[in-house]
């Protein structure tokens, strides 16, 4: 009786593990946020409205025009860097490819590798940045826009800093992470591109983002 008692509280506890592992996957949603009611059917609801990504316009290493609106319906994970960056940049890109080479034949999967040397990472630069990296095809993005515009998206929408400071090598200074936005352009985890432990997780976040169900659209 006592071997039967115990064999239920094992089953029990471990049952209870694994529920609490399913419901603690789901991510957080970063930035802010605001409620917003309306009236639906007749009936008051009160709906919350998440920071997303807002609308932008840049050129990717191919000379093609790349926007908000090609990211529609896609997960992908952006990140800010400059070709001849001498520190953390190389460590970077070293481990974004361990995400580009899990998820290059994933067709709602991409990377955005935004340059914050526009003046010197032209596109004939940035196609041969990423030749060197091995990475080809149009999963991983290495794009160049205005850098004002670049700089504004890094810290009010990515909630990345970066800056020019004539006074360190390179001249410019960046957080080095890896920003993961879901398919409504909402920013869903933010990891130390430096450290394989945290791009590790990074990989198995974009696992948890592609079992998430659409969301219903209010009618």
């Amino acid at each position: 009786m006592r071997r039967l008692i115990l064999a239920i509280g094992v089953i029990v506890l471990w049952s209870a593990c694994k529920f609490n592992s399913n419901t603690s996957n789901a991510l957080p949603i970063y930035g802010n946020r605001q409620a917003v009611t309306r009236v639906i059917n007749g009936q008051t609801v009160t709906d919350t409205i998440y920071q997303t990504i807002p609308p932008f316009k840049m050129v990717n290493q191919y000379g093609d025009s790349i926007s908000d609106r090609n990211l529609d319906g896609k997960i992908y994970v952006a990140d800010f860097f400059f070709t001849s960056c001498p520190s953390i940049c190389p460590v970077m890109q070293r481990n974004m490819l361990n995400v580009y080479n899990a998820y290059k034949n994933t067709p709602d999967v991409k990377i955005l590798s935004y340059t914050i040397d526009p003046k010197y990472d032209s596109v004939k630069v940035l196609k041969k940045y990423a030749d060197k990296l091995g990475v080809s095809g149009n999963m991983w993005w290495f794009i160049q826009g205005k850098k004002d515009d670049t700089y504004r998206l890094a810290e009010k929408s990515y909630l990345v800093a970066v800056s020019r400071d004539t006074t360190v090598p390179g001249g410019y200074v960046h957080q080095g992470y890896f920003v993961l936005v879901d398919k409504q352009k909402r920013v869903r985890g933010s990891y130390d591109g430096t450290n394989p432990q945290q791009v590790g997780q990074l990989i198995d976040d974009i696992k948890t983002l592609k079992t998430e169900p659409a969301p219903v659209a209010n009618k």
